[in-house]
């Protein structure tokens, strides 16, 4: 959309509040907006006032704008299905380029669910794991999920939690977990070796929505014997799927 248009000069007026809401500030001036667009801020004010009067801005208590929480809520409401909707496209072509089972799963509490699944028949993967729980820090998922995380927040997930072993390399302390996390965003993407349980072995990356977010990570599982040996090749797949399904939740990288 041009952004010599009335509605495009409007569309980026929202986006320069929301980037400012995002990075920390409650709400701006049309002044703050004027500059960081790089644009007159009459005209600025003008669009600011058209996006309150519609229903898309708000004004806080000193009279800057911000985002209407219907805004969010909207947004969020189509992440939500996007991520229902192309994730499990994501999912089938993944599993179709690499013979192997695939799983979307997301952070609940200080575990990780599967919301989307794609097994093709020769995974030798027996059983659905829609809606079941598996602790994050030995899931498959876990790594990816909490890429970002601060260690704080990593103490405080598992603040409650006891590090049963469930695999010859399940971690034994949130330390160890860390340090598996920083290793993987080196190589940009987690490795989960018979850490969930014998003879399974795992790839993921996190998947970012259009704040940013990590909402869910996108995962390749199989047999260990049958899936490290094509560990690069299933690698190239999972990023470039992970990739494309971030873009159809509004990431912009």
């Amino acid at each position: 959309m041009s952004k010599t248009s009335s509605m495009g000069r409007g569309i980026e007026v929202l986006l320069a509040v929301g980037t400012r809401q995002a990075a920390g500030s409650d709400g701006v001036t049309a002044a703050v907006v004027a500059a960081h667009l790089g644009r007159d801020r009459s005209q600025v004010s003008r669009s600011l006032r058209t996006a309150e009067q519609e229903g898309f801005l708000g004004r806080t208590a000193k009279r800057t704008y911000a985002l209407d929480w219907t805004v969010f809520t909207d947004a969020q409401l189509l992440t939500e299905r996007r991520l229902q909707r192309d994730g499990s496209s994501a999912l089938d072509a993944l599993a179709a380029e690499t013979d192997e089972a695939c799983f979307l799963g997301m952070l609940r509490g200080d575990s990780t669910v599967t919301i989307g699944e794609s097994v093709p028949p020769s995974s030798n993967l027996v059983g659905s794991w829609l809606g079941r729980p598996y602790p994050a820090y030995c899931s498959d998922a876990g790594q990816a999920v909490l890429w970002e995380a601060p260690d704080a927040e990593v103490h405080s997930v598992f603040s409650k939690v006891q590090f049963t072993r469930h695999g010859p390399n399940t971690p034994a302390s949130v330390e160890e977990f860390l340090e598996r996390r920083q290793a993987a965003r080196g190589r940009g993407y987690s490795i989960v070796d018979e850490e969930a349980e014998p003879g399974l072995y795992s790839l993921a990356v996190p998947v970012r929505d259009f704040k940013g977010d990590i909402v869910a990570a996108l995962q390749i599982v199989g047999i260990k014997d049958r899936l490290e040996p094509r560990r690069e090749q299933c690698t190239a797949a999972l990023m470039a799927r992970g990739s494309w399904l971030e873009s159809r939740l509004g990431f912009r990288g």
